[in-house]
């Protein structure tokens, strides 16, 4: 196959990059709210696009005085702290030497009704091209980092899967894209403490440095340790959900003058119940009335180790591994089936087993290069590798039974299936700027290698109803791109374009049915922003990305999974790519009140349906290309301070969801399923205690309705409450969290259109509590507040 670079790829590249940097000065002056002078505070200037990346950093003078010299014409934010003050944080823009009015620091601490609150709460802000939630040492920091998730504006958790404005996200953590399943990333970030997360970013129209593939993304910043020295933990968990949960997990930093090394283990032993009820109404004569019961049973490992180390002033290398490792995980599942009239009256029954064990193992390998010149700007470089791999054995047994309980038929079958998945990235980047406007390029190689197979066993009483049911499948998709972006910033005025291209060479190949998928084909991905600031109260922003959503291998293989002979899930190999377009309005009030209208067009995007065959008394669920996709909204974000013990944050959205499809299984019919909904989240932090060592959490989530595929969602709402007490001046802390108390965040899930008629109603273990226990030792109280720090120091996972 020919897989060889476009010509305009080259040609992008060559056009993408600037050998012209500006500099210019900074200074200013810190003082209190006495007007004296704060010396020995830390200064640091960030990438206001990546706000974990550390530009330059330098500590103020006797008088509170401080200067930077040799800035490149950009955009950053200017963080300060320094111990007893709150954290003062701003976007400025740098176009020429600039001295900033006098910067007053807050003292942290205040009295309010006798009690002195020192807990910082959690802070929203928006760019022009996202919405960044900063957590790093707020109410949230207790938990782990799916908790935080579970909190961050627009943020759904809907059956396990994180979405934003109702489509699936991409996860990033340190701009680092997470190659991980769904059920992988959720094991992750339930065993990362949530205290190594300095904030979320919403990016709901990515910019062109991005991959042009999928919705929203949330990108993951984790803090960072300045200050020299070594410092760790230990941690424990036990959750009581219907069966106990438990973790153990024990962190390692260490900093010294040119090497920084992290290291985590968790370890989470698991047993969980997921119970459903179910209807198939096939006809008035054969209605199946199913209840299931799914016990897994998991041992969880997960490392992650982190190297970094600075050649030079101007020279870095990063080299990052995480691995999970999940042995004999078993999944043990009972269905019980009547079937049943019209009236309810017991015609027969039927009652299936089916044990399943899985190997799973995931080593993912990152190796990074950055260099900053003298005189500005930066080039870096980077390579990911993913191995995968899963070894899968299931049973099923399906005994009938007659209307008197008298067996009348046994169906047996045995499946062994294999995958194994290698994931290669290398990128290149380039940050240059030519006076007022910063340039940013970059060129990105993609290639994912799968190869799957399925065997089944004493299966002679399938063979009817299916034939080619072993099968081995072969996945190949190599992407290539390239991207160019510039960034200007005016006294009201700030722009930002960008414009990708990617080249996408894919062949999928089932061999026992000899269908051959094979495509390639060339897309541009042009990205907009546009902000007018009015005011210091009052903002604009305009934007506009168009994107694109790929097959993948999980979805384009063919192979089929049983609950029993007559219920299954199969991949579709004849799904295609869609390309959506995204437009975006805001509003912003004293960056306080964030108004945002969006229209969504998802063209033929892939969707998970379900399929009853009336005849044959079957149903499939499999994933196919819509006929039409869109969705529009207005989403609504506020956050303040009610009192000085409490903060509170809403995020409310009204939206329209639709969806077009074909009926298969009804003479092609053209369906549309669409919905009218609102969707609130409010959150509330509390500080308990005077010193501010005892805090609180309420949390409060409500879904109207909601869509997926061929499926409506009853309303849902979850409820939950949290404590955090730090114990032994913060060398310890104790937490409790009780998630969904009411027990309503299990919905009922109902496809009813033409002669389709079927439901389930999922019970998984939403309703639990989290009794938590952390433990520091070493330098755990690292401080940034040095008489001369370094530059900046990758973050760390």
């Amino acid at each position: 196959m020919n897989r060889k670079c476009p010509p305009i790829l080259i040609t992008l590249l060559l056009l993408s990059s600037n050998p012209f940097f500006a500099q210019n000065s900074l200074k200013g002056k810190l003082v209190n709210e006495a007007s004296e002078p704060v010396a020995f505070a830390n200064v640091i200037l960030l990438n206001s696009q990546d706000s974990t990346s550390v530009y330059k950093g330098v500590i103020s003078e006797d008088n509170g005085e401080f200067s930077f010299k040799e800035v490149p014409s950009d955009k950053y934010l200017l963080k300060v702290s320094f111990v007893g003050y709150e954290e003062y944080l701003r976007e400025i823009s740098v176009n020429s030497d600039k001295k900033l009015k006098k910067i007053i620091l807050k003292e942290a601490a205040s009295n309010l009704d006798e009690v002195t609150i020192k807990t910082r709460k959690p802070n929203i802000r928006r760019s022009i091209d996202r919405i960044t939630f900063d957590v790093e040492n707020s109410t949230l920091s207790s938990g782990n980092s799916w908790d935080i998730l579970r909190q961050t504006p627009g943020v759904i958790i809907n059956q396990g899967q994180l979405q934003v404005r109702n489509a699936g996200v991409s996860v990033y953590i340190n701009d680092r894209k997470v190659q991980l399943t769904a059920n992988e990333l959720q094991n992750l970030l339930q065993s990362y403490s949530a205290e190594n997360i300095s904030s979320v970013e919403v990016i709901t129209n990515p910019p062109a440095r991005y991959e042009a593939e999928g919705g929203a993304i949330l990108n993951i910043n984790t803090t960072s340790a300045i200050s020299p020295g070594y410092k760790g933990s230990i941690e424990g968990a036990y959750t009581q959900g219907i069966v106990p949960k438990y973790l153990l997990g024990t962190s390692h930093y260490w900093k010294g003058e040119k090497l920084n090394v992290f290291a985590n283990y968790t370890f989470s032993p698991r047993k969980e119940i997921k119970r459903d009820d179910s209807y198939i109404n096939f006809n008035t004569v054969n209605i199946w009335d199913t209840d299931f019961e799914r016990i897994t049973n998991s041992q969880a490992h997960n490392a992650n180790i982190i190297f970094d180390y600075d050649l030079d002033a101007y020279n870095k290398l990063s080299f990052s591994s995480n691995l999970l490792f999940s042995p004999d995980k078993t999944f043990d599942n009972s269905l019980e089936t009547n079937n049943v009239t019209m009236y309810y009256i017991p015609t027969y029954s039927f009652l299936t087993n089916s044990g399943v064990t899985t190997d799973d193992s995931n080593v993912a390998l990152d190796l990074s290069y950055i260099h900053s010149f003298e005189n500005g700007g930066t080039i870096s470089a980077g390579a990911h590798y993913t191995k995968f791999n899963q070894e899968r054995d299931q049973m099923v047994e399906t005994n009938y039974f007659s209307g008197n309980g008298e067996m009348v038929n046994n169906i047996t079958f045995n499946t062994e299936a294999i995958q194994d998945i290698n994931i290669f990235t290398a990128q290149i980047d380039l940050s240059t700027s030519l006076g007022a406007t910063a340039f940013k390029s970059g060129l990105k190689l993609s290639s994912i290698d799968s190869e799957s197979g399925i065997d089944f066993f004493n299966a002679e009483s399938l063979e009817e109803l299916y034939d080619n049911l072993s099968d081995e499948f072969h996945y190949d998709e190599n992407v290539y791109a390239l991207y160019a972006s510039a960034t200007r910033d005016w006294e009201q005025w700030s722009a930002k374009l960008g414009l990708r291209g990617e080249y996408t060479d894919l062949l999928g190949m089932s061999f026992s049915t000899d269908e051959l998928n094979s495509q390639e084909y060339f897309e541009l991905f042009p990205t907009a922003y546009l902000q007018y600031r009015a005011s210091d109260k009052h903002s604009f922003t305009l934007d506009y990305s168009r994107r694109i959503e790929r097959p993948r291998y999980e979805s384009l293989n063919p192979f089929r999974y049983f609950l029993n002979e007559n219920d299954f899930n199969a991949g579709n190999p004849n799904l295609r790519a869609a390309i959506s377009n995204n437009f975006n309005l805001n509003y912003t009030l004293m960056q306080k009140y964030f108004f945002d209208i969006y229209y969504r067009d998802n063209g033929r995007s892939p969707a998970s349906l379900a399929f009853q065959d009336n005849q044959n008394l079957t149903i499939r669920r499999m994933q196919a290309n819509l006929l039409e996709s869109k969705s529009y909204g207005l989403d609504v974000l506020h956050g303040r301070s009610v009192f000085g013990w409490w903060y509170t944050q809403l995020y409310a959205s009204l939206f329209h969801e639709e969806n077009k499809f074909l009926a298969v299984e009804s003479d092609n019919a053209k369906v549309t399923n669409e919905i009218d909904a609102v969707y609130t989240q409010l959150y509330n932090s509390f500080t308990l205690s005077k010193d501010g060592t005892f805090s609180g959490n309420l949390s409060f989530t409500y879904v109207s309705d909601f869509i997926s595929g061929s499926y409506n969602f009853d309303p849902f709402s979850t409820l939950n409450i949290g404590f955090r007490k730090t114990l032994w001046n913060n060398r310890a802390e104790l937490s409790l969290n009780i998630h969904d108390i009411f027990n309503d965040t299990n919905t009922r899930l109902t496809s009813r259109y033409l002669n389709q008629d079927n439901s389930f109603f999922a019970r998984e273990e939403m309703r639990y509590v989290r009794l938590g226990f952390k433990y520091n030792f070493g330098n755990f109280r690292l401080k940034d507040n040095q008489r001369s720090i370094e530059a900046a120091e990758r973050d760390r996972l």
